[in-house]
């Protein structure tokens, strides 16, 4: 009666255990984003070049590096804190999304990640941030 007893506890434990385990890696995988269509296919409307960037550059620097990262990596000082992973801007998963999609994410936010349209309400600021995300490109 004591070995049914000791295994039922043994294998409520291990039920447990994964549970909890896979419960923390869904709270850890963040959730596709669902980008409406147009943004798939607007295009930057800021000219491109070396006053964007900067302008991007700049703005990263206040606004996103303490998350993502000098480099775009994920590795910010805030990253180790969060319940979720942060973007790294340089696979080629994430430069292969259109500017668009990159500008909405931006914009909008979700969950941990907020929404830049009231910290950065100029528009032409967050199109100018998608060109700097650009040069973080894994070469």
């Amino acid at each position: 009666m004591k070995s049914i007893q000791i295994r039922l506890m043994v294998i409520s434990l291990g039920m447990f255990l994964i549970y909890s385990f896979s419960s923390n890696i869904q709270a850890q995988t963040p959730a596709a984003w669902n980008i409406p269509a147009k943004f798939k296919t607007t295009k930057n409307p800021v000219a491109a070049g070396k006053e964007a960037v900067s302008e991007g550059k700049d703005l990263y620097a206040k606004h996103c590096k303490s998350c993502h990262g000098s480099a775009g990596l994920g590795d910010g000082p805030k990253a180790a804190s969060l319940e979720v992973t942060c973007s790294d801007f340089s696979t080629k998963k994430f430069q292969a999304q259109a500017d668009g999609e990159i500008f909405f994410q931006m914009s909008e936010g979700k969950g941990k990640m907020p929404s830049f349209k009231k910290l950065i309400p100029e528009d032409n600021g967050r199109w100018s941030i998608v060109y700097y995300l650009r040069t973080m490109a894994a070469k």
